[in-house]
């Protein structure tokens, strides 16, 4: 039978992080503040998260022995990343609580299941198709137009695992630029959405089933990694207010107990399309660290835990930049601003394109 959390853990109680990565670090630095202590269980050693949280398990994601001694220890499961196997999150469940529970895990662990759900609930997408071999393509792309996008299903994140495909795109290579040799794949066909910018906005929803929304924010990227996000977007009123109300409908309807990220396109029509979804806290809004009240990671950590939610009133706007690779070096010169909000993840190596941290400036509202 699985296990729900009905009441609020008390302070001294163990939140389980399934991942290690810099969210699982700033979740559990959050969760300290309000009187927890987190174990982090993830195959890697030394990982951020584990660096500051007072319990760490190393072992893989299917070790059910480790996870059963896991879950002996903790009062409630979470996840820094949606990656982490469904199968792992249903057999915890069994044990402890799991929030977001395993049919959020289920949809936004896949493009095609995303999109299928909105669909289900009346929330507009891009236009998508399911292609599942070689030969479907070529029918998928006919009927769909050029240009578009193929898409793995599954495990893509920061442009990795999709290709464009332009008038002149050969579709035999772009089949094996996404999925290697195999004949048979499942995969996802995207129409190209002609849009004015992308937006996020993150929710989170109690076991009381209340609902808390952060403002809109715009997002700039360079080479399918996000850069900037602009706080709050550059948007009107009502665009705002339509992106909200599709994040709470959306975390209603999958009965959401945690957080959800959502990334939609603005259309130069002014359509507000939702395009992936992240039941977890976000890059996107790391910015709420500085100018909210209430910051994802601590509304992530009320929210698992059973706690109400706090506020996200937004005493000041932003810009958050991320710091791929080697801009971290330049950790000194940002310093030396005294109104630029400096976050390290305590990464050892510096790869290209690999999140380091993130600087955030904020600008007081009059």
């Amino acid at each position: 039978m699985s296990k729900t959390l009905t009441a609020p853990l008390a302070p001294g109680s163990v939140i389980g992080i399934l991942g290690g990565g810099q969210l699982g670090r700033m979740a559990a630095s959050a969760a300290a503040e309000l009187g927890y202590h987190c174990h982090i269980f993830s195959p890697e050693e030394n990982s951020p998260a584990s660096e500051v949280s007072k319990y760490f398990t190393v072992a893989n994601y299917d070790d059910e022995v480790a996870l059963a001694k896991f879950a002996e220890q903790v009062d409630v499961v979470t996840y820094e990343f949606e990656n982490v196997p469904a199968s792992t999150a249903a057999f915890l469940i069994e044990r402890i609580a799991v929030n977001p529970g395993p049919k959020v895990l289920h949809i936004c662990q896949n493009r095609l299941r995303e999109k299928d759900f909105c669909n289900s609930i009346k929330v507009p997408t891009t236009k998508y198709a399911e292609v599942t071999n070689r030969e479907n393509l070529d029918r998928v792309v006919r009927d769909m137009g050029r240009p578009c996008i193929l898409k793995t299903t599954e495990m893509g994140y920061d442009g990795k695992g999709q290709v464009f495909i332009g008038p002149d795109t050969d579709l035999k290579e772009a089949w094996k630029a996404v999925v290697g040799d195999r004949k048979k794949a499942e995969t996802i066909l995207e129409a190209v959405v002609d849009f004015r910018m992308e937006i996020s906005v993150i929710v989170a929803r109690s076991i009381q089933g209340a609902c808390q929304t952060y403002v809109p924010v715009e997002n700039r990227h360079k080479n399918h990694i996000l850069d900037q996000t602009i706080v709050p977007a550059r948007i009107s009123q009502k665009i705002s207010d339509r992106a909200e109300v599709i994040a709470r409908h959306m975390a209603e309807e999958m009965q959401l107990v945690g957080m959800l990220a959502i990334e939609m396109f603005v259309t130069t029509e002014d359509e507000v399309l939702v395009n992936e979804m992240a039941p977890r806290p976000h890059n996107s809004g790391h910015w709420s660290m500085d100018a909210c009240v209430t910051s994802q990671f601590e509304q992530f950590i009320r929210a698992v835990s059973g706690l109400s939610l706090g506020s996200v009133y937004r005493h000041s706007d932003a810009v958050m930049t991320n710091l791929l690779g080697d801009d971290v070096n330049g950790w000194e010169e940002i310093l030396s601003d005294p109104s630029a909000k400096l976050h390290l993840y305590g990464k050892a190596e510096a790869k290209p394109g690999r999140k380091m941290g993130h600087v955030t400036r904020v600008i007081p509202r009059k």
